[in-house]
């Protein structure tokens, strides 16, 4: 069955909104950061990371968002353009703000954390006026991500920017993203999360971000059901709800439930699962494939991040992800 409807014609597969910013990874794993003293730079973001991961899967992208007017704002560009990312609607702040910066720490390969760099952000900046209408009309797929939904302006950009998606029938995927250091309490995001995802095709969290945004609801129990079966008198069609190592289950508009196990993987840190699984869940969306296809490629995708040190590097081509499963199948057969 075809959950969603994508416009065949459009010259673009993939545009996303929100956060731009600079991971710098522990070097020294297994120790805490007090004792970590050399990183490695990467782009970061979960949205970035997401679009970085549809480009290496071989869809045409392009990226809304704002970046710092120094040498980590070109950084950022840069990269984004060397994996054939279009940046024409990338805009440079010039109010003095700076990029966000995210250094981790890696103690295990099950404890990690992440020490965030916020304040005055450029991301955070981008103005309504600045996204291009022209830009999302031509798109198959828009991403919004909860971290832009957090501050003013860019929480008006991301409305704007689904004003434009449905006016032009774009599918809306949300990456639900929540990072409770930006945020200024927990009604405010509850309030926001919800306005934003009453618009979406495709919404997609944790157990524990969908939590987060029944913080009004009844829904005591915390049943993946009773959160699906909310969105879907919106314009939701698809619900996933992320179990961890557990797995994730999608509901589906038409009352069907579909069920995704993790992969064995040599797990290095945990951060960066979550943007792999997206796009590779994404991904399968988009050609066409059924949702628990399009699941079990996010879960693989998910495995091979977190079998490595970055996040946004090393996000795999499709063939990567295919391999990674058929592998993965045979090992189980001995």
């Amino acid at each position: 069955m075809t959950y969603l409807s994508f416009h065949a014609d459009k010259p673009l597969d993939f545009v996303a909104i929100g956060r731009l910013c600079v991971d710098l990874n522990a070097n020294e794993i297994n120790r805490p950061m007090e004792e970590t003293v050399t990183f490695t730079k990467y782009v970061g973001g979960s949205p970035a990371n997401i679009t970085i991961g549809m480009s290496r899967l071989g869809k045409r992208c392009a990226f809304v968002g704002k970046v710092s007017d120094d040498q980590m704002g070109r950084f950022i560009v840069q990269y984004l353009e060397r994996n054939g990312i279009s940046t024409s609607n990338v805009v440079t702040d010039r109010t003095g703000a700076v990029t966000g910066l995210a250094f981790t720490e890696i103690k295990s390969p099950t404890d990690c954390s992440i020490l965030m760099y916020r304040d005055h952000a450029a991301d955070l900046n981008l103005q309504p006026g600045e996204v291009r209408e022209e830009l999302i009309a031509q798109a198959k797929m828009l991403l919004i991500s909860g971290t832009a939904l957090a501050k003013s302006p860019s929480r008006e950009a991301v409305f704007q920017a689904l004003h434009y998606a449905k006016k032009y029938g774009v599918v809306i995927a949300f990456d639900i993203d929540y990072r409770p250091y930006t945020w200024t309490s927990a009604e405010e995001t509850a309030v926001y999360y919800n306005l934003a995802a009453e618009k979406c095709d495709v919404i997609i969290g944790t157990r524990e971000e969908f939590d987060i945004m029944e913080r009004f609801e009844d829904n005591q129990a915390h049943l993946d059901r009773i959160t699906a079966d909310k969105w879907f008198d919106h314009s939701a069609q698809i619900v996933i709800i992320k179990h961890g190592k557990e797995g994730s289950i999608a509901y589906a508009r038409d009352g069907s439930e579909h069920r995704a196990r993790s992969f064995p993987a040599n797990v290095v840190k945990t951060f960066g699962a979550g943007d792999a699984y997206a796009a590779g869940f994404l991904y399968g969306m988009l050609q066409g494939w059924t949702i628990g296809k399009s699941m079990e490629h996010g879960s693989a995708a998910a495995c091979i991040v977190i079998s490595s040190h970055s996040c946004s590097d090393a996000m795999p081509t499709a063939e990567q992800v295919q391999r990674f499963i058929e592998q993965s199948k045979r090992e189980e057969v001995k």
